[in-house]
């Protein structure tokens, strides 16, 4: 499925969506979005890194297995599965993947470039 076939989907299966590769440990899934929303899932290996990062969008991630070391701004803690980090617009955040583990992010507005560099 054509990750352009998920705009305002409402029934979605996993399996009919690819994961992309995006390297280094790290492959994603962007299973639905509309103009205002839009849910990403990322897998990551043990010690994959999301690199600090930061964007206009607000973004809440669900630590859906594994264990992560989260840095927002200039603090940094370790979330587990069945925890929830809040990246507010702009702030600086990023992950370091302790045990191989699988993060459900939402944003809003959804994220353009997410869209661009899908295959």
């Amino acid at each position: 499925m054509n990750f352009k076939d998920l705009n305002n989907q409402t029934l979605i299966s996993d399996s009919d969506i690819d994961w992309e590769d995006l390297g280094a440990g790290v492959k994603r899934k962007i299973m639905t979005y509309d103009d205002n929303l839009m849910l990403v899932k990322v897998e990551f290996e043990k010690d994959a890194i999301g690199s600090i990062h930061n964007h206009p969008h607000l973004q809440m991630s669900y630590v859906a297995k594994g264990s992560f070391e989260v840095s927002m701004g200039d603090n940094k803690k370790i979330l587990n599965e069945g925890d929830v980090f809040f990246a507010p617009s702009n702030v600086f955040h990023g992950v370091v993947c302790l045990e191989a583990g699988l993060l459900v992010d939402i944003f809003s507005p959804h994220r353009e470039d997410f869209l661009i560099t899908s295959p």
